[in-house]
């Protein structure tokens, strides 16, 4: 397959990776650039993600995509046969590169927008991921619940996505999202809740991890 990114980016996404101790199977790695691939061609037809975001996919997209499953794995929270469903896939971060590294949990792509939903579906053809099911509808209307584990990226505010998943996360089940550090950071002192920042490769702003728990 032809690559629409460099090595230097592949270099960084290794470097990213080594940061936080954490080395990938080749075949994992591999299925992370495939990826990349359909989404940087499939840029050219659809509008999937800002123009100016294809040459630096692999450092500022999947890097972020990984975070929830190095901080999570780290915690001893992550366990084979989970249900994680992410709400707002777009064109597939993070729950693709969750669904390439956790090939033990089971992922839901929940996308209400048919465009998205068509190449989310072909992207899952084309890398035979066996773990993953794509629902084409809103969150609130899918009727997925007792999920282990609920994500969203680059949605809404902490507190709006927040009252989307609750209702559909089991008892002590984990809320994560992935939001700019300078957006969250007042949720620090909140109760069950976890803020992790980080970085990301020739990335000048700082990020954050947000985990709440869902305790009733």
């Amino acid at each position: 397959m032809k690559h629409f990114f460099d090595e230097n980016q592949e270099r960084l996404l290794i470097s990213f990776l080594n940061s936080f101790q954490v080395s990938l199977a080749e075949k994992i790695l591999e299925q992370l650039f495939d990826y990349t691939n359909l989404v940087l061609e499939g840029n050219e037809k659809t509008n999937l993600i800002s123009k100016n975001d294809g040459p630096k996919f692999l450092t500022r997209h999947i890097t972020d995509s990984l975070i929830p499953y190095i901080i999570l794995s780290k915690k001893n929270k992550l366990s084979p046969g989970m249900k994680w469903a992410d709400m707002g896939s777009g064109a597939g971060c993070p729950v693709f590169p969750l669904a390439i590294a956790c090939p033990d949990i089971h992922f839901y792509a929940v996308e209400p927008r048919a465009k998205r939903v068509l190449f989310l579906e072909s992207v899952k053809e084309n890398l035979n991921l066996k773990n993953i099911t794509i629902v084409g509808k809103r969150f609130e209307t899918s009727e997925i619940n007792h999920c282990d584990v609920i994500s969203c990226r680059a949605l809404s505010t902490f507190e709006n996505d927040w009252q989307r998943a609750k209702p559909a996360l089991r008892q002590h089940g984990l809320f994560v999202t992935l939001k700019s550090f300078e957006s969250v950071r007042e949720l620090e002192e909140t109760p069950h809740t976890e803020i992790v920042k980080y970085s990301l490769p020739e990335e000048t702003q700082n990020y954050a991890l947000v985990i709440r728990g869902y305790y009733e």
